[in-house]
């Protein structure tokens, strides 16, 4: 999906009737705010806060994205489950993720494929490999093992954070964040902490879309997400640490959720991030 014609800084499209997918199309997901899922007459339909009705055919549909100001009647959840219509529960274009409802029928194909290519150590490693290749293109990772992978992949991150601290003139003393403690941290790693949240959000949302788990990971383990923050790795350069010492530069000092958001949501959209997503996740696992 793209941008919001009505408002270039967001990043989906708003649902009307011209724009619905047709019976033929599958849609990995549909993102809804401000406004109503009702039943009438067993087909599921969506008013929106200006009172505008859409009915929505969620046999189409696999994933729906219910943002802020939503609500969902019992009715309607039972349709959408037995549509195996995915459901999650988000914040704002989806940039936080709550909670997610399986449909117990749902098609586990990428499930399982995912879960029999991280129990095998070769193809697990393969899939690693393939991650590393896309920050290191010029070096043979293919004879490097894992441990040696996350290694270089910490020296480059590092090098970067000193690179744009370089780049906008901007103080670094490194990466600092204590769970619960946010303010306590300074500017840049405020801002680098919203943005790697708000990336965790948008992923978590199209893993789930698709049919995989955030849960089996490749390269990351012992964490609530492995999968999401493998996939991060592939665009918190791009998007993450170039916004986040870009903007300590331009807000000279004081902290604003606002616009951090607002930019962030500039970059997304300008780096086809929900278009590119589907297509990665695919590549990296050899599908």
């Amino acid at each position: 999906m793209t941008n919001t014609i009505k408002n270039p800084k967001r990043l989906f499209i708003q649902v009307q009737r011209n724009n619905l997918p047709q019976v033929c199309d599958k849609y990995p997901f549909i993102y809804l705010e401000r406004g109503r899922l009702e039943i009438d007459d067993s087909s599921v339909k969506w008013i929106d806060y200006e009172g505008n009705l859409v009915r929505l055919p969620v046999a189409t549909i696999n994933c729906l994205l219910l943002g802020p100001g939503t609500s969902v009647t019992h009715e309607a959840i039972k349709v959408m489950a037995a549509s195996n219509c995915c459901v999650c529960w988000v914040g704002e274009d989806s940039l936080l993720f709550y909670a997610v409802g399986q449909c117990p029928t749902a098609n586990t194909k990428n499930l399982r494929s995912q879960m029999e290519l991280a129990a095998n150590e070769k193809k697990r490693l393969e899939i690693a490999r393939r991650m590393f290749l896309k920050r290191f293109p010029d070096d043979d990772v293919n004879a490097k093992t894992l441990k040696e992978l996350m290694g270089m992949e910490g020296k480059r991150v590092r090098a970067l954070y000193d690179a744009y601290a370089q780049k906008y003139k901007v103080g670094w003393s490194g990466r600092n964040y204590v769970p619960g403690k946010f303010e306590l941290s300074d500017l840049t790693n405020r801002i680098l902490t919203s943005a790697n949240a708000a990336l965790y959000g948008i992923l978590t949302s199209a893993i789930y879309s698709m049919g995989f788990s955030p849960h089996i990971g490749f390269v990351h383990s012992g964490s609530p997400m492995p999968f999401v923050y493998d996939m991060a790795d592939l665009y918190k350069e791009e998007l993450c640490i170039d916004l986040a010492f870009f903007l300590t530069m331009e807000l000279c000092g004081q902290y604003n959720k606002y616009k951090v958001a607002e930019e962030f949501r500039k970059r997304v959209i300008e780096m086809d991030l929900l278009g590119r997503i589907g297509t990665d996740i695919k590549t990296v696992l050899g599908m």
